[in-house]
């Protein structure tokens, strides 16, 4: 048996491709899915089936694509009206060289999740791999809010059955491997280790050790968060995508070019570090280091085109990419020559006021009047924050901006300074000055034996 892990960027999604023999099957391919069939060469096989978990919320599916050049069926859950591929039935069974992988239906993170279950002919047919999509994940379970409060008890009940009646039972030994790695928005708590098993998260993993009704009570008091660009993946993962092989790639542009397109209304997106964005920076443009290029989905539509600004074209590269695979394809152009060339150009720039952890305990010592802003996820504000500050969580910070006080100084704090980087750029493009980013955020002010409060 041949086994491989892709884990792309930013999502924190892992994808997989199995092969025996001349044969090879993908499970949850990413959009830019020609490392597949690099993959899938390098083995001397062909990609026979690509079984997709669920429909995903979070990135575009690359099954088509996938399956256009390599004539592989797709494969996908029960339950939605899919306008491709083929529908599977619970414990239908597909051959793979010396393989066999059955489909589980496995509801609870949606209605139509699918886990899929590998053993090995040469192993005694055991089961080996369970590819559990947002079902399990190493350390926590799916959310199951994405049909609304109405239903997130029944959906919660509904994936409480299917890790205890259809994954569990496996076997202890039953390796897992989940769509998602730490940091994904579909998991509360997924721990950095990404592969496991059955036998592991039975023994550490906490969902696994509650009952039903505190499961059920646990999954419906969870508070996560759904960027609006999930409606366009919903929509694109199950009628189908566009082309990614269609699209052109982005060109350089002169600071003058570049200026016009901005001032016509399209979205500047300055990559680089928040230390670069602070110290300079075109006014109106997000700061979306490369680990929090997700946070693009709050705040860029798809009608309107995207300018890079980045400290090279390996790093404009990188956010094309990676914009496209949640369905951001308007990537025009990004600025020759860097920040660099727009100011030797005589255009103007903006800044954001950078503060240390012991700098703003001090500001706060001294009782001069400032407001302090928390844009973590809420469960991070619940374990501990500054007191006094508030909290509004990043993506609702544009919508939001309006219970801020404007006629105080505004220090923006995340975790470590990446996300509130982002936030300060947002509160900036709304119209506040005086803004300042903590560099270091929370870790920082901890480590630094400052007091949090609960």
């Amino acid at each position: 048996m041949m086994f491989e892990a892709i884990k792309s960027e930013i999502v924190s999604h892992i994808s997989y491709i199995v092969g025996s023999k001349s044969e090879a099957a993908v499970i949850d391919p990413r959009r830019d899915c020609q490392v597949y069939s690099e993959i899938a060469m390098k083995w001397s096989t062909r990609i026979k089936y690509v079984f997709e978990t669920h429909r995903n919320e979070d990135y575009m599916i690359g099954s088509l694509d996938l399956s256009r050049t390599t004539g592989a069926t797709i494969l996908h859950g029960p339950g939605l009206d899919w306008g491709y591929g083929e529908t599977v039935e619970d414990t239908q069974e597909f051959s793979l060289g010396s393989l066999k992988i059955k489909a589980l239906h496995t509801p609870g993170h949606s209605p139509e999740s699918t886990s899929y279950v590998l053993s090995d002919s040469d192993s005694g047919n055991q089961a080996v791999i369970a590819f559990t999509g947002d079902t399990l994940f190493v350390g926590d379970v799916g959310r199951t809010d994405f049909l609304g409060p109405k239903m997130t008890p029944v959906m919660s009940q509904k994936l409480y059955e299917s890790i205890t009646s259809k994954l569990l039972p496996l076997g202890d030994g039953v390796i897992v491997c989940p769509a998602h790695g730490a940091g994904s928005v579909c998991g509360g708590k997924i721990r950095e280790r990404e592969i496991s098993t059955i036998g592991i998260e039975k023994a550490t993993n906490p969902m696994l050790r509650l009952s039903r009704d505190k499961f059920v009570a646990y999954k419906v008091a969870e508070k996560h968060q759904t960027p609006p660009y999930f409606k366009k993946m919903e929509e694109y993962n199950l009628k189908g995508s566009p082309t990614l092989g269609a699209l052109t790639d982005p060109r350089a542009m002169k600071p003058s070019e570049f200026a016009e397109k901005a001032r016509k209304g399209a979205f500047v997106v300055d990559v680089r570090s928040p230390v670069a964005f602070g110290g300079a920076h075109i006014a109106g443009s997000f700061s979306l280091p490369p680990s929090r290029l997700s946070n693009a989905g709050w705040v860029l539509t798809y009608d309107e085109p995207i300018l890079l600004v980045a400290e090279n074209p390996e790093a404009s590269d990188f956010a094309t990419r990676n914009l496209r695979r949640l369905g951001f394809d308007r990537v025009e152009g990004y600025l020759a020559g860097g920040l660099e060339s727009w100011y030797k150009e005589g255009l103007p720039i903006s800044e954001v006021n950078l503060i240390t952890v012991q700098d703003l305990h001090k500001w706060l010592n001294s009782k001069e009047r400032i407001t302090v802003v928390d844009v973590r996820r809420e469960s991070e504000w619940t374990e501990g924050h500054i007191e006094n500050s508030k909290h509004i969580y990043l993506g609702h910070l544009e919508k939001q901006a309006n219970k801020i006080p404007r006629h105080n100084p505004i220090v923006v704090i995340c975790k470590t300074g990446n996300r509130s980087s982002f936030g300060a750029s947002v509160l900036l493009k709304a119209g506040f000055d005086r803004v300042h980013n903590c560099l270091g955020g929370i870790d920082a002010w901890s480590k630094s034996g400052f007091p949090l409060v609960k």
